[in-house]
């Protein structure tokens, strides 16, 4: 089988990169197990991806991204006479593509609420499967927090020995339930106050945006700002090890989450992670085991959304639904405030979620795992050896 892998490429340190970068890595791992000739290539029109659909000729192409990139890993290979094999992640809702989208004999999808996305938007989901994305172990691992490492990366944070360090990581963190866990945090600091909340984010309009808010929250809760460290930018992946090993909990009850990448990769490195019982994160997740899920607070209903141009359409123009979508949640504060007290204060429990969180991750999201199951659904439902 001859396999292009299309994703953002040579690798980013953007989610949707490092995901196609697994799984071409895990393909080509297996080319000699399998037969197997796998080519990585940019999804953008350039001359590598002509030669790449039209001289290479692969049998299938496996597109990373969302349905909105569809004219260039769906329709580009099909123009090429290749098998569009899309793996979509979320993106709020399906504007366009539906009739393109149902008619293919085979969709991957982050997690089962992605797929349900899809079929709430028109898509026709008989032939979509869930395929979760995975972690490189030599990249994700932990690494204990007496390692001079970490506690110089701790020490670098402003964290104490005596704190207990949270940790959120998103483009803007808000999108990641930071609001949220602020206003968690206002409450917990009433009867525990060793704890420091440190977030990482990406330089971009919505950070920038976002961050003016959540300012203006920490202000309104009367929080003591030495308690919050922000730094911005981007970082190669295996700093990321460093990163969550610095942490004590990591916590992300996102807003809109079509998979939690950073949050499985926190169970990779050993941590407890808490989340919000919606979306990706209740496939990744265990409630009580390897972390803690939310519910949900308060859901965001939009009765109507702007269409733009980039999506496909002629011309920007508002689409009226036939009655209100959910385009993001809230996470419950009264449960962020008892779950996450619950680890800050409970050491044992911590650090036995943590222990649970990384064989977990081990089990089910190793990228080798992923990537042979994919390799056998792609070759049993296409019938292509």
């Amino acid at each position: 089988m001859k396999i292009a892998v299309l994703h953002a490429y040579p690798v980013e340190p953007d989610g949707l990169s490092i995901q196609g970068n697994l799984l071409y890595k895990g393909l080509k791992e297996m080319s000699d197990e399998f037969n197997l000739e796998v080519v990585p290539c940019h999804f953008r029109p350039s001359l590598q991806k002509q030669w790449v659909l039209s001289g290479f000729k692969p049998d299938i192409a496996i597109g990373v991204g969302c349905w909105t990139n569809s004219p260039d890993i769906v329709f580009s290979p099909q123009r090429s006479g290749v098998l569009p094999v899309p793996w979509f992640v979320a993106d709020g809702w399906v504007a366009n593509y539906h009739k393109e989208l149902s008619a293919l004999p085979l969709v991957l999808t982050t997690s089962n609420w992605v797929t349900e996305t899809y079929k709430r938007d028109g898509v026709d989901t008989k032939n979509f499967v869930t395929m979760p994305i995975g972690f490189d172990p030599e990249e994700i691992h932990p690494i204990p927090q007496d390692d001079p490492k970490i506690q110089a990366m701790r020490a670098m944070l402003g964290v104490q020995p005596h704190d207990r360090m949270i940790l959120t990581v998103g483009g803007d963190v808000s999108s990641k339930g930071a609001q949220e866990m602020l206003r968690a945090l206002a409450e917990i600091d009433k009867d525990f106050q060793n704890w420091k909340y440190v977030l990482k984010a990406s330089e971009s309009d919505s950070s920038a945006i976002h961050g003016a808010e959540e300012d203006e929250l920490i202000e309104e809760l009367g929080i003591d700002r030495g308690k919050i460290v922000y730094f911005n930018g981007m970082y190669s992946h295996d700093f990321m090890s460093v990163l969550l090993a610095a942490c004590d909990i990591y916590a992300a009850p996102s807003r809109l989450e079509g998979f939690g990448m950073i949050q499985m990769e926190a169970e990779a490195c050993g941590k407890p992670v808490i989340s919000i019982n919606v979306g990706g994160p209740v496939d990744t997740i265990i409630h009580g085991e390897t972390g803690y899920l939310a519910e949900v607070g308060e859901s965001i209903e939009l009765k109507e959304e702007w269409a733009q141009e980039s999506m496909g359409f002629d011309a920007d123009h508002k689409i009226l639904f036939d009655k209100p979508k959910v385009f993001a949640y809230r996470a419950s504060i009264s449960d962020l405030v008892k779950y996450t007290k619950e680890l800050l204060v409970d050491d044992e429990k911590r650090l036995a979620m943590g222990k649970a969180a990384k064989a977990h991750a081990d089990l089910n999201f190793h990228y080798r795992k992923v990537t042979r199951d994919a390799y056998k659904l792609i070759s049993e439902r296409l019938n292509i050896k």
